[in-house]
């Protein structure tokens, strides 16, 4: 599904989104405090906007950026969007699966992962995953969509991810069933509350979440113990 939607998913993360995902991605790496000397590993990375976001920090980007993702259409569009960016040498992509991060223990100062935990089967192991390859004090920060807590502007925003979302993305990705998925497993995946949970179960300190733009996406960050 990924690989099919690869060449419109940029467009449609703009559309669908009315350009708030930079914003969101942008508040997620201004919280981390980044200092210019880390290594960042982006998990989910798709076609690399965070990854690129940590580069680009307007105070001081990661030193390092490995961006991992299972989907090989979705890495070759993020390698052109890279080999356009000055700060190119200091990203590398690759193929891999979030379950079983391909990296060595406590090689990463931060992981961030942007709108993909939810895709994953087994949120509780890539959760322990992101703890082994995370140096002690390393940070983690997680976006992931979620319901508004508001219940009138649920409401409007639940109309909109179930009725005029799903359209439109059908319209412009000419993919059936991608956008359909994409409001069930907001609707079926963990509230934030129970995302801190698992975080702290999972051996994480400082968890703490930021609701952004009325509580449609949280951004969640906690510490390796």
């Amino acid at each position: 599904m990924f690989n099919a939607i690869a060449p419109r998913y940029d467009i449609l993360n703009r559309l669908l989104s009315a350009g708030f995902d930079r914003r969101w991605r942008a508040r997620a790496i201004a919280e981390l405090e980044l200092s210019g000397q880390e290594t960042l590993v982006d998990l989910c990375t798709g076609t690399g906007d965070l990854a690129l976001a940590a580069i680009r920090s307007r105070r001081s980007g990661a030193r390092h950026v490995v961006g991992i993702d299972f989907a090989s259409a979705m890495l070759h569009l993020g390698a052109q969007k890279i080999q356009r960016c000055a700060s190119s040498s200091s990203v590398h992509l690759m193929r891999g699966d979030v379950s079983c991060i391909p990296l060595s223990d406590e090689s990463a100062d931060v992981v961030t992962i942007g709108f993909g935990i939810r895709n994953v089967s087994d949120s509780k192991l890539v959760c322990a995953e992101i703890r082994r390859v995370l140096r002690s004090g390393g940070r983690l920060a997680i976006l992931e969509f979620s319901m508004p807590s508001t219940a009138i502007f649920r409401g409007l925003y639940r109309w909109y991810f179930t009725h005029f979302l799903p359209r439109l993305g059908r319209l412009v990705s000419r993919h059936s069933e991608a956008y359909s998925y994409l409001p069930a497993s907001v609707q079926s995946f963990l509230t934030p509350a129970a995302l801190s949970a698992l975080l702290v179960e999972s051996g994480f300190t400082n968890v703490r979440t930021i609701p952004l733009t009325c509580g449609v996406v949280y951004l969640h960050l906690a510490t390796r113990a």
